[in-house]
């Protein structure tokens, strides 16, 4: 046998010589299939299969975790529509024109609360018209036939007891009746200034309540949201509604807790007074 093992192409034992294959060891080249369609990588096909069997059990997984966040997520709490939702007064009784118009005035001093249409959404309840029964002018502070007002001088109105600038609710916003700041405001009932308002005394903001609680000074720019009042044969008062922005902190008035029901108390809150006002509106 020679130094060299060559062997001729019927060895039975080693395939004979390919020429694809005779070139210097280290060196790249590209080698082609001689039929692609028949050179498949079997694993390749078998991880391929693998994963798109593990695509669909993923998707169905997923859609089934997707179901159950739905369930497991609370459903956003509130009401689809404005009840009509009878005021009944601090003692419990049903308010009526003749109770709202003996008790309360436009000099009252307090905060006379009630929550609508939400039990988180709380509204201040007014009589705007002079204490002595008399005509409201420049020198008897007062007003009548106001916007939405109700009541034999449609004086009995109601707005919303939060901020409409980063939502303070009452007592830190309150209605200040005549005299208790000496800022007054000029107003289309009272071009000399207006002695009576909502304030907020978080950062300044002031209310007209004569004229749908309208801005008289800033930082807030929206009105306060005004409760709709209706009375029926008796004289009883009932929230119906509400017109204005949406309550501050609400994306809907009607949504953020749960509806206030048939009837709606008003009690009596302290409010915070400062005479600091915010820059004109």
């Amino acid at each position: 046998m020679s130094g060299s093992f060559d062997c001729p192409s019927s060895c039975p034992y080693l395939e004979a010589p390919n020429p694809m294959y005779d070139f210097p060891v280290g060196q790249v080249r590209r080698v082609a299939a001689a039929d692609p369609e028949q050179d498949v990588d079997e694993t390749k096909r078998n991880v391929l299969k693998l994963l798109a069997v593990a695509g669909i059990v993923g998707a169905g997984a997923g859609g089934l975790v997707g179901g159950t966040l739905q369930y497991i997520q609370p459903p956003t709490v509130g009401i689809t529509s404005y009840p009509r939702t009878q005021l009944l007064d601090i003692d419990g009784s049903p308010l009526t024109v003749a109770s709202a118009q003996a008790e309360y005035n436009v000099g009252t001093v307090g905060d006379f609360i009630f929550n609508y249409p939400l039990r988180n959404e709380p509204n201040f309840l007014l009589n705007l018209y002079p204490a002595n029964g008399q005509p409201p002018s420049a020198t008897n502070p007062g007003a009548a036939n106001v916007p939405g007002g109700v009541g034999d001088y449609g004086s009995i109105v109601a707005f919303s007891a939060i901020c409409q600038h980063l939502g303070c609710p009452a007592p830190a916003i309150s209605y200040y009746p005549p005299g208790t700041c000496s800022q007054t405001f000029p107003t289309p009932l009272y071009k000399s200034g207006q002695p009576f308002y909502i304030h907020c005394s978080c950062h300044g903001s002031t209310y007209d309540p004569a004229n749908s609680a309208s801005n008289l000074t800033g930082p807030a720019v929206l009105p306060l949201p005004q409760v709709v009042l209706e009375t029926d044969a008796s004289g009883n008062i009932f929230a119906v509604g509400e017109n204005g922005p949406p309550v501050n902190g609400h994306l809907n008035t009607l949504q953020g807790d749960y509806g206030v029901g048939t009837t709606s108390q008003v009690a009596k809150e302290t409010p915070v007074v400062l005479c600091s006002f915010g820059l004109p509106s």
